[in-house]
């Protein structure tokens, strides 16, 4: 069946509409194809082979710039690797492929840490002049260090991001990188990043062009803060995120007491632990920046828990 309506539950991708396979009579290089497949689902596709074999036989698909790849078929079971596969095996039909997105699963289907990813790099590798990467759910999430000339945004969205794929990203020469979101997450759902898997993010090194640098949802944000603070990267940054996380006063401190952020147009704190008093110091030190200080957080019990937004 075609899917004819003009407001699907997703409507925008890489600023263009999205077109959820199958759908007829659509440009195929106006919109951003979202394919998905659910085993519940009563006239949709069950296996998200099916919306690819619709995809590649009823799609100009030399014309396609964006491709959103929803729920699949078990997906808390069954991991990526054979929709990485098959994207990366047909990268010689999808010359125009800009941006791309893997796991855009909602909690309805998948919490976000029940999401089964696999290793993302060949994706990488078989699109060299892909601009935009994201990816949702952490388990299974491998990732392994390449050199990519034209990757402007990097996006990772988990409930906890494997130690080893965060130092696989700071790894990878990146010369276009201009965006990079990690969402570090928890120990308790893979999450077992430490400060010292963030050094090479955070030396800056091979990402020259990087404006925007988030480190969010983390459990240990008030160490991530305190690197931060004396981080190489910091410099050449427009945008700083720390949100999401467990960022309360030792973290803030450490912020204030680091380098100069005077010259950031965002500092992005929303979610967190800050007391009213270190709040209006951190205002106070950076008039000239929009400080996001928004869904302050109060510690939970007597032994004063800390939770991220995101997790399971």
């Amino acid at each position: 069946m075609a899917y004819d309506g003009d407001e699907p539950p997703h409507k925008r991708y890489a600023g263009l509409p999205t077109a959820h396979v199958p759908r007829r009579r659509t440009d195929a290089g106006a919109v951003a194809w979202y394919l998905s497949a659910s085993e519940w689902s009563p006239d949709g596709p069950t296996a998200i082979a099916e919306s690819f074999d619709w995809f590649f036989e009823h799609v100009d698909t030399a014309k396609v710039k964006a491709i959103v790849i929803g729920g699949w078929e078990e997906c808390y079971s069954r991991d990526s690797a054979p929709i990485v596969s098959r994207l990366a095996g047909n990268a010689d039909r999808l010359p125009g492929l800009r941006s791309l997105f893997l796991g855009d699963i909602d909690s309805e289907q998948a919490e976000i840490s029940w999401i089964q990813q696999s290793d993302i790099t060949p994706l990488l590798e078989a699109y060299p002049k892909l601009e935009r990467l994201e990816v949702r759910g952490g388990t299974g999430l491998k990732m392994r260090p390449v050199r990519h000339e034209s990757l402007k945004n990097l996006r990772i969205e988990t409930g906890g991001l494997p130690g080893e794929v965060v130092r696989a990203v700071g790894d990878c020469d990146l010369p276009a990188l201009e965006h990079l979101e990690l969402w570090l997450g928890v120990d308790e759902y893979g999450g077992d990043a430490t400060v010292a898997d963030c050094a090479a993010i955070l030396s800056g090194e091979r990402l020259p062009k990087l404006r925007y640098l988030g480190l969010r949802d983390s459990e240990i944000a008030d160490e991530i803060a305190a690197a931060v603070a004396a981080a190489p990267v910091v410099a050449r940054l427009e945008t700083l995120s720390l949100g999401m996380g467990t960022l309360g006063d030792d973290g803030a401190e450490a912020l204030l007491s680091g380098q100069p952020l005077t010259h950031l147009r965002t500092l992005d704190l929303e979610y967190h632990y800050l007391s009213e008093a270190m709040a209006a110091r951190v205002k106070a030190a950076l008039p000239g920046v929009a400080v996001d200080l928004s869904d302050a957080q109060e510690e939970d019990g007597e032994d004063d828990w800390r939770y991220v937004a995101v997790s399971e």
